[in-house]
């Protein structure tokens, strides 16, 4: 109980350097794991991959459509179990840097993502009217959006103005679900290039299959691409995952380098510190001299130096982890907007806080090792002759 004392009456014996290092660490603290929260939001959609669910795309690329004929070709596909349609519409609402996920969808696709909680008479209604639309409640909450509202997108891939009307408003299932898409018909520009653009109609970008949960995947993969090997159009089958994965691929460099960065900022935490209880220890070498005449062991010693380092690191940790709290729940959505809809899911994680806790906690121990051994291995008359 005395060596606690001491550690707390040490820690405040210079109440401003202690301050200004303690905000120090919960600056870099809070910056750390906010950068930590980006990189888990990159790769949140990749986590909440399902296990049932396959991608079929062109073997080329994804820019390069598939004829909608393969949907059924696929599906008559033992252990495929449903077959939906889609399209990456790339639109934009007003200003280009307004950008949001838009996907044209049929039924059968929003049928198999049961993660997006649609009210039953909303999915009814939206079912019922060819230019109608679901958005994520943070899409809605970002643009002010409402049920029965009219929405105009300015397409980038299929050119022109798109009027929608939002009948439907979805909330994630999980902390994971990404709720800034806008979901709607791939009847809708099916039809409309049929008459503007005859070429570009009946080619969905990919079809998201649905299998059972006793089939393999790899298995079902292989039977896709070769009904399809020598035609046209060949077919790239892949887990949802994979497909994610190769979404975040292209961003792969700006990935490494948020990596990158987290960890110079836990180097900037330890130098903060480190020279922090340099400082301290080097002041007080004549204290745990008289400490050591005392009958002080070497334990004391570490216990008195790592604890007071111990201290300012966790409680540094403690007030930005408070901060990142306090940001993410009041002001995802801001974050979300500044970001222009890059990070749709923005969500502390447990993974993160263990992180940045085990980043503090290891700081503080690194950053005591030095002092603590100069202290442990100084002889009594040396430090007697120090003056602090």
């Amino acid at each position: 109980m005395k060596i606690l004392k001491l550690i707390f009456k040490n820690t405040l014996r210079h109440p401003l350097r202690t301050i200004l290092t303690f905000l120090g660490i919960a600056i870099v603290t809070f910056a750390f794991g906010f950068i930590r929260t980006a990189i888990s939001a990159w790769y949140a959609g990749v986590e909440a991959s399902a296990q049932n669910r396959m991608v079929v795309l062109n073997a080329t690329s994804l820019m390069f459509p598939l004829p909608l004929s393969y949907r059924d070709k696929i599906a008559q596909i033992p252990g495929v179990q449903s077959v939906g349609t889609a399209n990456w519409f790339g639109a934009y609402y007003k200003d280009p840097k307004d950008f949001f996920a838009n996907f044209a969808v049929d039924d059968k696709y929003l049928a198999m993502y049961s993660e997006f909680v649609t009210p039953p008479e909303q999915l009814a209604a939206y079912k019922q009217e060819r230019n109608a639309c679901i958005i994520g409640r943070k899409l809605a909450n970002r643009f002010g959006w409402k049920l029965g509202d009219a929405v105009q997108l300015t397409g980038t891939i299929f050119y022109g103005q798109w009027d929608f009307v939002v009948r439907g408003i979805y909330d994630g299932a999980h902390a994971t679900t990404d709720e800034t898409a806008f979901l709607f018909h791939w009847d809708y520009i099916n039809e409309r290039m049929k008459q503007e653009s005859p070429e570009l109609a009946d080619y969905p970008g990919w079809f998201v299959i649905q299998i059972a949960d006793d089939v393999n995947p790899v298995a079902i993969g292989e039977i896709i691409d070769g009904n399809f090997k020598n035609s046209p159009a060949e077919t790239k089958t892949e887990t949802e995952r994979a497909f994610n994965l190769s979404f975040i691929a292209m961003a792969g460099t700006i990935m490494t380098a948020m990596e990158v960065i987290s960890i110079v900022v836990v180097l900037i935490i330890l130098l903060v510190l480190a020279n922090t209880m340099a400082m301290t220890a080097r002041e007080r070498m004549s204290e745990y001299a008289v400490l050591k005449t005392l009958g002080f062991r070497p334990l004391h010693l570490v216990g008195l130096i790592s604890g007071e380092s111990l201290l300012i690191a966790l409680g540094g940790f403690v007030v930005g982890l408070g901060a990142l709290f306090f940001i993410f729940k009041n002001f995802s959505v801001v974050i979300t907007k500044l970001s222009n809809g890059f990070f749709g899911i923005f969500n502390l994680t447990d993974n993160t806080i263990a992180l940045t806790f085990a980043s503090a906690l290891m700081v503080g121990i690194v950053a005591a090792i030095f002092p603590t051994w100069r202290a442990v291995r100084m002889r009594i008359a040396d430090g007697l002759h120090r003056v602090a």
